[in-house]
């Protein structure tokens, strides 16, 4: 299979903020690839490197095996964007922002109509409004349509559905799961670990630096410890409290209950009076299945113990 993005040792710095460590990746031709961070992860920094926007300090990107410092204006032409923000001209009509968009490109909405018409079908009875005026996820659909109608060969979707609702985001990647028949590769970042589930390969990364690299269900399958959710009527007080029991490794909210993991891989009766005497009572601890939120949780600690590490080590300054 053709290998669509090839990433090596990317690094990028803005002044003394380091946005993006080391970066190595591939993507291969139809593959839905997700990009799976918090705010200020470097998603964006590392999008802008991928469609020509920026130019990294250090290392090697090819892009369909294209150059974006010699060959940025052929490289566009066959990428698709959607920024995180909103972009598109808002005191144009939907239907005028298409034909605008299809226009720069060299072709038509009818050319490529195909293409788009189930993500368009939802917004074309509104044509004739601005987009200015539309709601979020009718935004959303319009910048995908957008980016889609020059046929690229590769889209790349800054947190495409962050701001919208829970309807509008469960649309919005049934509508990337139906462009698998047009072999269009798909790059998109967002901060919603669910939707790590329905790419075919996520990047966990952090701070600038990549943590792993995999299918969804392989990274679940990394977590190196049982893990245990406690639920008790005062979810934060109990956090805290795990938090300061002796036996305790890591204790972190998910959902109505809060994930733990405890020293040796398990507890006794005795973490029970010792949450009664710190005011929790009516707790209950029950072993449980890891999902990606708790192994890229654990990542994230293994690499701030590197950093702190390597951070205590002497150098000589000779």
């Amino acid at each position: 299979m053709n290998e669509i993005i090839k990433a090596s040792g990317i690094c990028k710095s803005f002044g003394k903020t380091k946005a993006l460590r080391d970066i190595s990746f591939g993507v291969s031709e139809g593959e839905l690839f997700g990009f799976i961070g918090p705010d200020g992860a470097g998603k964006t920094t590392l999008f802008r490197i991928i469609t020509s926007l920026l130019l990294p300090d250090k290392g090697e990107i090819r892009v369909m095996g294209l150059d974006g410092k010699t060959r940025f204006k052929e490289l566009r032409k066959k990428i698709g964007y959607m920024p995180g923000r909103f972009s598109l001209y808002q005191d144009l009509s939907v239907e005028e922002n298409l034909n605008f968009y299809a226009t720069i490109f060299g072709t038509t909405v009818q050319e490529n109509y195909e293409l788009i018409s189930d993500i368009y079908s939802h917004i074309e009875p509104f044509k004739k409004r601005l987009a200015g005026n539309l709601s979020g996820g009718m935004k959303q659909k319009l910048a995908l349509s957008c980016a889609l109608i020059h046929k690229p060969a590769l889209i790349v979707l800054d947190e495409p559905t962050t701001g919208v609702d829970a309807v509008s985001r469960s649309e919005f990647w049934e509508m990337l799961r139906r462009l698998k028949p047009y072999k269009i590769t798909i790059i998109v970042s967002t901060p919603y670990m669910d939707e790590a589930m329905k790419c075919d390969r996520v990047a966990l990364i952090q701070n600038g630096k990549i943590l792993s690299v995999n299918r969804p269900g392989k990274i679940k399958e990394g977590f190196s410890r049982k893990l245990f959710s406690a639920k008790a009527p005062e979810k934060q007080r109990l956090i805290n409290a795990l938090r300061n029991y002796p036996g305790t490794i890591s204790a972190y909210p998910f959902g109505d209950s809060v994930h733990v993991t405890f020293t040796g891989d398990t507890f006794d009766d005795s973490i029970y009076p010792c949450l009664n005497r710190m005011g929790i009572s009516h707790v209950v601890i029950n072993e449980t299945q890891a999902g990606i939120e708790d192994r890229f949780l654990e990542l994230m600690e293994q690499s701030t113990q590197d950093r702190e590490g390597r951070n205590d080590i002497p150098r000589n300054e000779g």
